[in-house]
């Protein structure tokens, strides 16, 4: 007989009725999927919410020796924790938020990869655990390399640069995509 176990982690503390889109690339962002309050003491126009979620499952003999695990993995975007400021909002705006989302599904699909490379053992959970921790890091990492480099959507010239940089990174990774 076998036993399953679920475990559900997520990057932020999502409450069950939280909405969230899924990241698609059939889907980009407008501004109406952006529902928070805008931080008008902010000097940004705009802020993303978006994180990876993701969930996994154990199986284990009634000798407690794990022998499978599925995964699931998503790029989601919080609307209710996203924001702009009409008044200042552009399409050019609207296109850096879009790609600060397409970062956090470049980093979903490399977690998937992460995972498929993965062997089955007894510690299969803990190295969920750290795999997470770890794309987390390296997405935080990206998310502020892109804004430092294109000085928050100002510089036209390195957001085009990062533009054609995540097109081709997101294609490299497209066998991870979810559609």
């Amino acid at each position: 007989m076998s036993k399953v176990f679920l475990i559900f982690i997520c990057l932020f503390c999502v409450q069950d009725n939280e909405p969230f889109l899924v990241w698609s690339g059939a889907n980009k962002l407008s501004w109406n999927d952006f529902k928070g309050a805008p931080k008008m003491d902010e000097a940004a126009v705009a802020n993303t919410a978006s994180g990876i979620t993701f969930r996994y499952s154990v199986t284990k003999t009634d000798k407690d020796e794990v022998v499978g695990f599925t995964t699931e993995v998503f790029a989601h975007f919080y609307p209710e924790k996203s924001w702009y400021k009409k008044e200042r909002a552009t399409t050019h705006i609207l296109g850096h938020e879009q790609t600060h989302f397409n970062i956090t599904e470049l980093f979903a699909r490399k977690f998937r990869y992460r995972i498929s490379k993965l062997n089955i053992s007894n510690s299969i959970k803990q190295e969920l655990k750290i795999l997470y921790k770890t794309i987390n890091a390296e997405l935080a990492v990206m998310q502020k390399k892109y804004d430092s480099e294109t000085d928050f959507s100002r510089n036209k010239e390195a957001q085009a640069t990062w533009d054609v940089f995540m097109r081709s990174e997101l294609e490299k990774f497209s066998k991870y995509a979810l559609n």
